[in-house]
């Protein structure tokens, strides 16, 4: 099966001081036990290096060279699919965004799932499931 994997998650598994870090690693070993592919969107590896990277969230971030690494890691991991966006998701992201009546906080992560949707993926990673709820079509693994 096919996963979008959300910067959210992406963050508790990397991330040991993440109140969700084991939690995420026990799923993120249940989906590869499973056989599962993790699609990655180049946004979200920028968030995640941005997030990993910053001293007010974490007492202990990682530095640049090795939240770059990390991402690198996951971006060309053998389990991993790369989904940019296309044409199609940029009409799927305007489109939802009107249909919802979604404002500029909504539009990166609108975006996202837009892209992950254009791809296959029906089923999301992240601990925050309302940021892909609002469309009706993502089954959301994680918690909120």
């Amino acid at each position: 099966m096919k996963i979008g994997v959300d910067t959210t998650f992406l963050v508790q598994v990397s991330v040991r001081e993440h109140l969700g870090h084991a939690m995420a690693l026990e799923e993120m070993d249940r989906r590869m036990a499973a056989g599962d592919t993790f699609v990655l969107a180049p946004q979200v590896m920028a968030e995640f290096v941005h997030v990993v990277t910053d001293g007010r969230r974490f007492e202990y971030p990682l530095g640049m060279t090795a939240a770059l690494d990390k991402a690198q890691q996951w971006w060309e991991a053998e389990e991993t699919e790369q989904a940019s966006p296309t044409l199609e998701s940029m009409d799927y992201c305007w489109k939802w965004m009107k249909e919802h009546s979604l404002g500029r906080k909504r539009l990166l992560d609108t975006m996202l799932a837009a892209t992950y949707f254009s791809h296959g993926v029906t089923v999301i990673l992240s601990s925050n499931a309302r940021d892909f709820n609002t469309f009706g079509c993502f089954q959301v693994i994680g918690s909120d």
